[in-house]
């Protein structure tokens, strides 16, 4: 180790087990370590040794408790060398005296390099940009040395210089940070001068050039925050201000409290942070070989004002598999162990106005063994303390993206309905295929695999695809808002259902072996939405409309050498799209609009009736004051030619004259 910190697992069960760390100097003589034995020292010399039990591995942090500075005249408690520390460590974990494992620790740390004395006034005088080049020479980048190609550079003698004096770097960094510029009257640069040139152009020395400071005012960049850090208020006596609907809930180390979340892509990313008052429900695969363990239960959460909260974390285990693990198509052959690993974690936030007052977290364990493949769920519902049911919605009433869509069936005696898509495994059959809920403001497509044979019949392969193309909508209508209530008709949008054919009479049953037309193997669902209102900030969207169609195609058996005895394929799709329209219809055009395009603004690039835009309240490019103003001396100047120009103002002024 090379830092005052190190840190290593016990993997198994530490349950009477006890840890020791031993200081363990070299024999002169052999040059070996003395033999360790048991003990319970969690301390030796400047060494301490702390254990963080946990279900199935333990953490073991050995840190180093000595100052590492090097030493000022007349100090003492510091390094005398800069390699301030030589030692050798054991640390034991044993159980009932006998040694389960052992770890030998060669530390050599060296002293920290950061001055802590008295700085020297004596400062470099940094000339002023604006007045003077700050470097004469650009391309002079390497301190004692000759730079190739700068042939400005001090440092180069003139033999070296022989050497690439054909190829100097040019312009501002080869050292000509004086460059004459267009508008000096000497100046030849511009290629087609205009006759007026000479009456305008300038009269300056090089030395006052206008690239003096054209690199002073620049843009300053402000430092980047970790990611999933970010500052917290540490002000004295200022406490934290609490959360607001889809902040990032923030732990006790000032880092984002992480649970696996799906992305856009549909694929898992462990390290997705959880947004305030924002549930989800998502299923990850992952097989043992690409387990890797998440966040730890033991973090303590903000709740909001400042204090942290500890996870009520309840431990349960999985008896049946069936649900969680699959087999998988390819063959392993590493001999990897069974590992005891989450299954599934429930997180419920108990919160109130913008504050956490609880969690409860559930996680259920299993077994998972080479070769299988876990479906891991990840759950996180917020309830809000003064609710008295897990109906109990919160802040905006309208959905927001990534949230499931509400749907109910008001033809049943249960009104609970559901709109889902598919969510394919393995070899992506339909027989094996799960469903997952449709969500809000993302567009997705699945499908799965049906198997037909050559014989199969036309009329039974419709039927059949359509009944797997409808126990995905299990519903009737679907919730305008996320807070539909189940007893008011009117917080529902009944979905309209565009079937694919009217009757079986008009539709052709297929005389040809393997072949049926008119297969409707596709779903589409289409949602249109809009925004009516914003709760603090955030936009409020509502379901306006649903539509379910189908899309035929005509299937053809497919087969190789011989088409007996086997199955072709026929994949069927579900795609849902979100539409956003307005949430007011536009105003229609009227008929002048209509027959005179040649006044729309969006049609032309003159735009007549945006002539005096600069003076309106839309206008912001410059103050209002100012605009004001020039629109205002422009009419006067406009009035005043108009009076001059009239035949009786030069009466008037002959008349005044004599």
């Amino acid at each position: 180790m090379s830092g005052p910190t190190v840190n290593s697992f016990f993997i198994g069960s530490s349950s009477g087990v006890t840890f020791s760390i031993i200081l363990s100097p070299i024999d002169e003589e052999t040059g070996k370590l003395h033999l360790a034995k048991c003990g319970e020292s969690k301390r030796a010399g400047d060494w301490n040794l702390t254990v963080t039990p946990g279900m199935d591995t333990s953490k073991v942090t050995i840190s180093l408790t000595r100052n590492l500075q090097l030493c000022l005249p007349n100090a003492t408690d510091c390094c005398t060398t800069p390699l301030c520390v030589v030692e050798t460590l054991q640390v034991l974990a044993c159980r009932d005296s006998v040694m389960l494992a052992h770890l030998l620790i060669q530390a050599e740390i060296y002293a920290n390099s950061s001055f802590t004395g008295n700085v020297s006034e004596n400062a470099t005088i940094i000339p002023n940009q604006v007045f003077q080049p700050l470097g004469s020479c650009p391309c002079d980048l390497t301190a004692g040395a000759c730079d190739v190609r700068c042939c400005c550079d001090l440092e180069c003698s003139p033999d070296l210089k022989q050497l690439f004096n054909e190829s100097c770097f040019t312009g501002v960094f080869g050292g000509d940070v004086n460059p004459p510029f267009d508008q000096l009257c000497s100046s030849q640069s511009m290629e087609y001068t205009p006759d007026w040139f000479p009456f305008l152009c300038v009269q300056s020395s090089l030395n006052n050039t206008p690239f003096l400071g054209y690199f002073y005012h620049g843009s300053i960049s402000t430092p980047k925050v970790p990611s999933f850090k970010i500052p917290l208020q540490t002000s004295p006596g200022k406490l934290f201000t609490g959360y607001r609907q889809g902040d990032p809930i923030i732990t006790e180390e000032n880092e984002y409290f992480t649970i696996p979340q799906q992305s856009l892509a549909g694929q898992c990313v462990g390290n997705a942070p959880v947004a305030y008052l924002q549930n989800f429900h998502v299923k990850c695969l992952t097989d043992l070989s690409s387990y890797k363990e998440g966040l730890p239960h033991d973090v303590r959460i903000n709740s909001g004002t400042g204090d942290f909260i500890q996870q009520n974390v309840i431990y349960r285990t999985i008896t049946d598999t069936g649900k969680f693990i699959t087999e998988s198509e390819s063959l392993h052959t590493a001999k990897v162990p069974c590992q005891n690993v989450p299954f599934a974690e429930n997180y419920t936030f108990i919160w109130k106005d913008k504050n956490i007052e609880q969690i409860n977290v559930t996680v259920f364990h299993g077994s998972l063994c080479d070769g299988e493949i876990l479906t891991q769920r990840f759950t996180v519902t917020f309830l809000n303390l003064e609710s008295t049911n897990s109906e109990e919605l919160f802040g905006n009433p309208g959905y927001q993206v990534g949230k499931p869509v509400r749907a109910a069936n008001m033809n049943a005696s249960d009104t609970f309905g559901s709109l889902n898509i598919w969510q394919t495994a393995g070899r992506g059959l339909c027989t094996s295929a799960t469903s997952t809920p449709v969500l809000f403001g993302l567009d997705s497509l699945s499908g799965c695999i049906l198997e037909v044979g050559i014989n199969e019949d036309c009329r039974f392969l419709r039927a059949n695809v359509i009944e797997k193309l409808n126990s995905l909508i299990q519903a009737t209508h679907v919730g305008r808002r996320d807070n539909s209530s189940y007893s008011d008709l009117n917080d529902w949008v009944e979905i309209i259902r565009l079937d694919p054919f009217n009757s079986d009479a008009n539709v052709s049953t297929g005389n040809l072996k393997g072949i049926c037309p008119d297969i409707p193997a596709n779903l589409n669902i289409r949602i249109i939405f809009a925004d009516v209102g914003a709760v603090q900030g955030i936009p409020r969207q509502e379901i306006l409309a649903v539509q379910i169609s189908y899309s035929t195609v005509m299937w053809q058996f497919q087969c190789g050498l011989t088409c007996e005895n086997s199955v072709s394929f026929l994949p069927i799709t579900a795609a849902v799209q979100f539409i956003k329209v307005p949430a007011q219809p536009p105003v229609p055009m009227t008929r002048f609009q209509i027959n005179y395009t040649e006044f729309d603004c969006n049609r032309n690039d003159v735009c007549w009736p945006q002539l005096f835009y600069p003076l309106t309240r839309f206008y912001t490019g410059e103050p209002y004051s100012q605009c004001l103003a020039k629109g205002l001396s422009l009419a006067f100047l406009v009035l005043l030619a108009a009076i001059m120009s009239n035949p009786w103002f030069s009466k008037v002024w002959n008349s005044y004259s004599l």
